[in-house]
């Protein structure tokens, strides 16, 4: 029989601790940046680019884990955030 704790872990190349400690800091972030998206929606001079500061950095981590490069763009005109005109 295989074991429910370490199975999705090594399938992702992690042991169940190197697994734990990504998912546990991802989480808050995640956590925090949507504390901070409804703080913002009640009080929009407040976190005013919290939330989505913290999903960069939850983009780049996911990256970072697999491995890959990944360049953050601007969601309208598709040119990355620090390409400048």
């Amino acid at each position: 029989m295989t074991n429910p704790f370490t199975v999705h872990p090594a399938s992702v190349g992690e042991t169940y601790w190197q697994h734990c400690r990504f998912a546990a800091r991802f989480g808050a972030k995640m956590a925090w940046g949507g504390i901070a998206a409804l703080i913002h929606s009640v009080l929009p001079f407040c976190f005013v680019t919290t939330a989505s500061r913290l999903n960069d950095d939850l983009v780049r981590m996911r990256a970072a884990a697999r491995g890959r490069t990944v360049r953050v763009v601007d969601s309208e005109t598709m040119q990355p955030l620090d390409w400048h005109i």
